[in-house]
């Protein structure tokens, strides 16, 4: 019963987030004065319409034991789970895990009833925060904000729920019921999102129609809105009977979920940071191939795996000239497309790491030697007629350039007179040897075709 939150935005100076049917907005001291003072209009407005209306309002519950049971239970739970609010961030945006039962007590308590909750509840947060050094320079200003925001949201749910509920009730089954309740998360989440689009359009943080029409219906899906509408239903039914005992088990078992789903979550997300650290460690920068320490890993992995491994060490000829003639930019430029043109040619199970400045070194595996020769002249062929287009002095430049190629073949195998680290040297060797001969060329070593000592 956890529910997927709507995007948590970081515009400019704008911290926004937008829970399941919730907005919670906070605003940076950086904001020019003028457009603060606007933006804490609206908020102010917010919490003074939700207080006229709590307590100018004809319907509202009665403050007995009943109420105040519900209140004591909504605002322990609603504490626990925002503890167990999950963000994760994707891109520019975060995505904020979080339960809203504004709707189900809005309903229960009324416009008074849910002001009063809200006050509680947003101000156990706020002084939470603080213990916790977590809060924004404008905390306190932004809690009156998520008052007002939670509170008018709550009423709406209140007098939508009562207009509609005697049509609701004449369809067979219950099934009005549940749709009435689908209606009013629809429509308190639509509201919620307005404020939303409003504090943005004053704070010049939207400027078009398609901005603000992807902050209200983005993302929105109507499995996460039939989430909502199930766990509110029945909460709201379970209050209507005062069963305490399946309510507090009903929120004890969305705690239990969202305390595994967190913990799921949270394992995922320590997975995946290890996953980019691991990656970055052996990824190279400039040209995203794998590194020189990447390398000296899977020649480990690969040293007794008892493939036939061509081990091909390339470089770019005269390189240092580029770099001399041009800079070090156009340098990058031409060791980007040697990388390019390898990673093209890679088949499955190749590997391709810079070990060097400009050199880079494949593992080529289980594949005969002739395949592997003719792989690297396909290579030097596509090299041969295509170039490099880079920028210089302000003007569009054509680098044409070659390349140097050594190849030896082994197999990687214990007992073998040839360690994986001796083959790569001896591939170095067959390198030099390409320069040697005019460079432009392959050359290759079949230990293989060599007769057993």
């Amino acid at each position: 019963m956890t529910t997927l939150g709507w995007a948590l935005a970081d515009r400019n100076n704008f911290l926004v987030r937008v829970n399941p049917f919730s907005v919670i907005i906070g605003i940076t001291p950086e904001r020019k004065i003028i457009v603060m003072s606007r933006a804490r209009v609206f908020d102010l407005f917010l919490f003074m319409a939700s207080l006229a209306i709590a307590f100018g309002a004809n319907h509202a519950v009665v403050l007995d034991h009943t109420y105040i049971l519900a209140l004591i239970l909504y605002w322990a739970f609603s504490s626990f789970y925002y503890q167990l609010r999950i963000v994760t961030r994707s891109g520019n945006s975060n995505i904020d895990y979080a339960i809203s039962y504004t709707s189900s007590f809005g309903i229960f308590a009324g416009p008074l009833g849910t002001f009063l909750f809200e006050v509680f509840y947003r101000f156990t947060v706020f002084f939470y925060k603080k213990k916790t050094k977590t809060a924004d320079p404008g905390e306190f200003l932004d809690t009156f904000y998520n008052i007002g925001s939670f509170a008018l949201g709550g009423s709406a749910s209140y007098y939508l729920y009562t207009l509609l509920y005697p049509f609701a009730e004449k369809i067979p089954l219950g099934v009005g019921y549940w749709l009435l309740f689908l209606l009013v998360v629809c429509v308190t989440t639509t509201l919620s999102s307005g404020f939303i689009v409003i504090t943005f359009a004053l704070s010049g943080d939207i400027t078009t129609r398609h901005e603000a029409y992807n902050i209200m219906f983005k993302n929105r899906n109507l499995l996460d809105f039939s989430k909502v509408t199930l766990t509110n239903a029945l909460l709201l039914r379970l209050l209507q009977m005062e069963k305490w005992e399946m309510l507090i088990a009903l929120f004890l078992l969305n705690y239990i979920v969202s305390l595994s789903f967190y913990s799921k979550s949270q394992s995922a997300q320590h997975k995946f940071e290890r996953d980019k650290f691991e990656q970055m460690a052996y990824q190279d920068f400039l040209t995203g191939t794998f590194n020189r320490a990447h390398m000296d890993k899977m020649m480990k992995e690969l040293g007794q795996s008892g493939e036939n491994i061509g081990v091909v060490v390339a470089d770019i000829d005269r390189f240092k000239k580029i770099n001399d003639t041009y800079n070090h930019a156009v340098g990058d430029r031409v060791i980007i497309h040697f990388a390019e043109t390898l990673k093209a040619h890679l088949q499955e199970k190749d590997i391709l790491f810079r070990s060097g400045g400009e050199e880079f070194t494949i593992f080529l595996r289980n594949k005969t030697f002739e395949q592997c020769r003719t792989q690297i002249q396909e290579i030097l062929d596509d090299i041969h007629e295509h170039s490099v287009t880079a920028e210089f002095e302000e003007e569009n430049i054509t680098v044409v350039y070659s390349a140097s190629f050594g190849l030896y073949y082994y197999k990687a195998a214990p007992g073998q007179k040839t360690s994986i680290e001796k083959g790569y040297v001896c591939a170095d060797q067959l390198l030099l040897e390409s320069k040697k001969l005019g460079r432009n060329r392959l050359s290759w070593k079949n230990e293989l075709e060599l007769p057993e000592s």
